[in-house]
């Protein structure tokens, strides 16, 4: 038994088992809960620790929603983002550990305040002038910025998902297309995380435990999520997945 896993409270156990659920919920039902699961886990575990262990969990509930939406994924999307992802991956990984992690929390939580804003002024400016297409084209450099920032952020604190949910809804894409591209996306880059994470001891014999026993609760919370996408409309999944990601960063300006 490893000395973390053998350390952990009932209350540790609690917030880091909802944080898990929640995993699950966010990957095939409600975008947004996974940044808040986020910060579940850093409540419940050391955050260094909490890192690498949710990364394994994570991957767990990303198998589900791929399966779940394996064919309502919007490649072209993803074919321009993973080559920048994979930059900011790496990008991410040269610099964890030589960076402060307060500052880094309230630059993310600043981007993605004003990414929320400009969002809302873009869309009204749009519905003021035009209708609504079915979906837009993004311009070259929204591409690449999002998917370095993206690929830089989840490799830092897995905390990409709200970054994702912007763009994505900035392309106009429906529920279960924006659903399935986003689980592509973060199942390729999580995927990819996992040498880069072991080079960094964030995964090793003592995360790994923990990982396991929580992973079955995450797809458990894939397979409530995939119930849950079925009740809420179109409107609703944009306007919550917008205020989650608000919440998010302004918890993580505080």
């Amino acid at each position: 038994m490893s000395e973390l896993l053998s350390t952990l409270t009932p209350w540790q156990w609690a917030l880091a088992a909802i944080g898990a659920y929640l995993v699950g919920i966010s990957k095939t039902g409600i975008a947004g809960l996974g940044v808040l699961s986020v910060a579940l886990f850093a409540s419940a575990l050391p955050a260094r620790e909490s890192t690498g262990i949710v990364l394994v969990i994570l991957i767990a509930a990303d198998i589900v929603a791929v399966l779940s939406y394996r064919r309502q994924a919007s490649w072209p999307h993803l074919l321009r983002l993973f080559p920048w992802a994979a930059a900011g991956i790496v990008f991410g990984f040269l610099v964890m550990g030589r960076i402060d992690s307060a500052t880094t929390q309230r630059l993310i939580g600043a981007i993605l305040v004003i990414i929320v804003f400009v969002h809302f002024w873009r869309r009204m400016r749009t519905q003021a002038m035009v209708e609504l297409e079915a979906e837009s084209k993004p311009h070259p450099v929204l591409a690449g910025v999002t998917g370095v920032s993206a690929g830089f952020t989840t490799m830092v604190a897995n905390a990409a998902g709200p970054i994702m949910i912007m763009y994505l809804l900035a392309m106009r894409l429906p529920k279960y297309i924006f659903m399935g591209t986003a689980a592509w996306y973060f199942f390729v880059l999580n995927l990819f995380k996992v040498p880069f994470s072991y080079g960094l001891g964030l995964i090793n014999a003592e995360s790994l435990p923990i990982s396991l026993l929580l992973a079955p609760v995450a797809v458990a919370g894939a397979f409530t999520g995939r119930v849950l996408i079925r009740h809420i409309n179109q409107q609703v999944f944009e306007l919550l997945a917008l205020a989650l990601t608000l919440i998010a960063g302004i918890r993580l300006l505080m």
